[in-house]
């Protein structure tokens, strides 16, 4: 028979290993400007656990870009920078990193717009994936089947020109590359854009199964806040450069104001955010 010990007193709160684990990214209060002049994050801050997958929503400018090109460090391209918070991955401060050295820990983007190298081959494409990788040329074809299993598509493509491909197939090969690189997280920034329902669904079921089988935690900037908030863990909001609203993801979607102006549902009619102003949502979400 065996017998429960009685929890002392001083470890009634004492928190579990669980609870004490940090979170695989880490965005605090980041402030972003462009040209010195223009700020366009104001106080941003999330974080990412370790095989997640978290949505960051919002309309047109609400900074969802401007978010993901701050943690991969792509804003100085574009005359932009960190000017306060911190930026922690693996329990490492990365603000001050350069892209190349932010691949090599395992954080890579997907840009909005997939960005292929279109006089290039799909394959070709693929193999720019592995650039940063010293394990040897059969690592790499092992890894290019594996990106073939998970996009068939790619493997009947491979010899086309990347530029002569449809968009849902430029968007696999963009995902597929990322892929490559053996990433422990990936930035997407609005991977349904410009493609067809049927495509869409395709996409985010593939980033669902990389997330379960390889273990690849995923920060998704996404307008379609219906499908995205379908396969997040969690959410945050995004507007006019700050967060109004975060949540589990499924809170999110039974949220009222999120109902109606986000997903168009309000008092059993669809309605759209844009005929609201700003000021009056984040008046009632920050309230």
């Amino acid at each position: 028979m065996s017998v429960q010990r009685e929890a002392r007193p001083d470890e009634a709160n004492t928190p579990t290993v669980e609870a004490e684990k940090a979170p695989l990214l880490s965005v605090n209060s980041i402030e972003v400007i462009y040209d010195h002049v223009i700020l366009v994050l104001k106080g941003v801050s999330l974080t990412v656990g370790e095989g997640g997958i978290v949505a960051l929503l919002g309309g047109n400018g609400a900074g969802k870009t401007t978010t993901l090109k701050a943690i991969s460090n792509l804003l100085k391209a574009e005359r932009g920078e960190v000017t306060k918070g911190t930026i922690v991955f693996d329990g490492e401060q990365v603000q001050d990193l350069t892209p190349n050295d932010l691949v090599r820990r395992g954080v890579i983007q997907v840009m909005e717009g997939r960005h292929c190298f279109e006089h290039l081959s799909v394959e070709e494409n693929l193999l720019t994936g592995a650039f940063t990788r010293s394990d040897g040329a059969a690592e790499i074809r092992a890894d290019l089947e594996r990106v073939y299993a998970y996009f068939p598509r790619l493997k009947d493509r491979r010899d086309a020109q990347a530029g002569y491909t449809s968009g849902g197939e430029q968007q696999m090969t963009a995902i597929g590359r990322a892929l490559m690189s053996r990433p422990r997280m990936m930035l997407l920034d609005e991977p349904s854009m410009g493609l067809a329902p049927q495509l869409v669904e395709e996409i985010f079921d593939i980033v669902r199964q990389l997330n379960d089988k390889e273990g690849v935690s995923i920060l998704l900037a996404e307008q379609n806040t219906n499908m995205a908030l379908k396969f997040a863990n969690f959410g945050y909001i995004l507007e006019n450069g700050r967060v109004v609203l975060d949540g589990e993801a499924s809170a999110l979607r039974d949220n009222d104001d999120v109902k109606e102006f986000y997903l168009g549902i309000g008092g059993g009619e669809r309605r759209s955010f844009r005929e609201f102003k700003s000021y009056r949502r984040r008046k009632r979400w920050l309230s």
